[in-house]
């Protein structure tokens, strides 16, 4: 499995971006999946999952109640949709699916597969 996050960008304060995460191979819909993201000089964080149907996710503190992540198995792709964006939400973002399970994760090193990752930049 190949994934590719494309959609960051920069923008101002209380702005939005999607985020998409496009994957190959048939058997990505099958795989739970996440964001995450790592600001220089900090720790690569968690910041939404999802389950291999989009009905159960799960998000980052920082987050909550202005991202939400979906997918389209049609299109084997995960969104992330980021309203109300602060310039700490500033990173570069990650897309990451774990071939082993199909619920929800939201541990770093539960994931196997990992996007290039998007810069985010949002502006005061």
């Amino acid at each position: 499995v190949q994934l590719q996050a494309s959609g960051g960008g920069l923008v101002q304060a209380g702005g939005s971006l999607r985020l998409a995460c496009a994957a190959s191979g048939r058997t990505f819909s099958t795989y739970a999946s996440g964001w995450f993201r790592q600001a220089p000089g900090k720790e690569r964080e968690f910041v939404a999952g999802t389950s291999w149907s989009g009905r159960t996710t799960a998000y980052g503190d920082s987050v909550k109640g202005r991202f939400t992540i979906s997918r389209d198995n049609a299109k084997n792709t995960v969104y992330l949709q980021m309203n109300s964006l602060k310039p700490e939400d500033t990173a570069v973002y990650y897309c990451a699916a774990d071939r082993d399970r199909s619920w929800v994760q939201t541990t770093l090193s539960d994931y196997d597969y990992w996007g290039q990752g998007t810069q985010v930049t949002v502006s005061s």
